[in-house]
């Protein structure tokens, strides 16, 4: 069916765009060494999100960014908040009370320094509800299942909130093997009660990924950085048969603009019982947003 636009919408993954390069370009500059990223003003795969740049050239303000989610259905975003810098997002939480929810990203090469920071990070607001991970944009880059993530795992498991992790090969032009979702597996095994959302697609692999979240109660897939009309069909089917619980959406923005991640949706062959999954019941479930988010 058509897509309810009746759904208040959870969108997993927005950046607020400050007039800067942002999305990880600063981290990929430092590993990627080909001369046509250099190239690149804003986004650090912008031959593939070629007119991001537009819109993250421009400082918005946050009433702007609310009233673009107001205009697409959009209830509730989640943002980053840097553990050095929590100020902003913080800020955005009492400004505009339920509209977002925040994610802090983690670096297993600061050791226990970065365990307690993501702890004292998530403490700071009851809407910092996530930890974020990106192995290929560290430098050097770690594999999702070296040990050295492992004491940030555990302290996610403590917290009760999920890790977002990038999987499969990254936009960038950084290698991918740190990203292979095979190396979930292990993670998933060890880590029963750590909630993993799958991040960027897991491309080219989207068999082995609907494989895994079949296997592991704890895994989940979200589509950030894809465009609709460009979702895995093999990760739709798997929504609408024995998937309706594991996929989430996220939507990418200022990467992709709202207007055409809407208007893409429009003609995703969703069942009516997924939809409302899909856009907003699985985050609630997975992120556990029941209090922060209105019904």
């Amino acid at each position: 069916m058509p897509r309810p636009t009746d759904i208040p919408v959870v969108d997993l993954m927005m950046e607020i765009p400050t007039g800067t390069a942002g999305m990880g370009m600063k981290e990929a500059r430092k590993l990627m060494k080909d001369s046509g990223s250099k190239d690149f003003s804003h986004h650090p795969a912008q031959y593939l999100f070629k007119d991001s740049g537009d819109r993250m050239a421009q400082e918005l303000d946050p009433d702007a960014i609310v009233a673009m989610m107001d205009a697409h259905g959009v209830a509730c975003a989640m943002i980053g908040v840097h553990p050095k810098y929590p100020e902003n997002a913080l800020a955005l939480f009492e400004a505009h009370p339920g509209r977002f929810i925040g994610e802090v990203g983690i670096n297993p090469h600061l050791g226990m320094k970065g365990v307690r920071a993501l702890e004292e990070t998530v403490k700071l607001h009851p809407n910092i509800v996530a930890a974020s991970a990106a192995p290929c944009l560290l430098n050097p880059q770690v594999p999702i299942d070296d040990k050295t993530w492992y004491p940030l795992y555990a302290k996610c498991c403590e917290l009760d909130i999920p890790v977002n992790m990038l999987v499969g090969v990254p936009g960038p032009r950084v290698p991918y093997k740190c990203q292979h979702p095979g190396l979930l597996d292990e993670v998933a095994w060890f880590f029963p009660e750590l909630r993993v959302v799958m991040r960027h697609g897991g491309d080219p692999w989207t068999d082995l990924c609907c494989k895994l979240l079949l296997k592991w109660p704890n895994l989940y897939y979200s589509t950030s950085a894809w465009a609709p009309k460009h979702y895995p069909r093999n990760i739709l089917d798997f929504a609408n048969k024995r998937g309706a619980q594991k996929v989430l959406f996220a939507g990418y923005y200022p990467g992709l603009s709202y207007d055409r991640i809407f208007s893409e949706m429009d003609d995703l062959p969703l069942k009516d019982d997924v939809w409302p999954l899909f856009l907003r019941e699985n985050a609630r479930r997975v992120y556990k947003l029941d209090g922060i988010v209105g019904d």
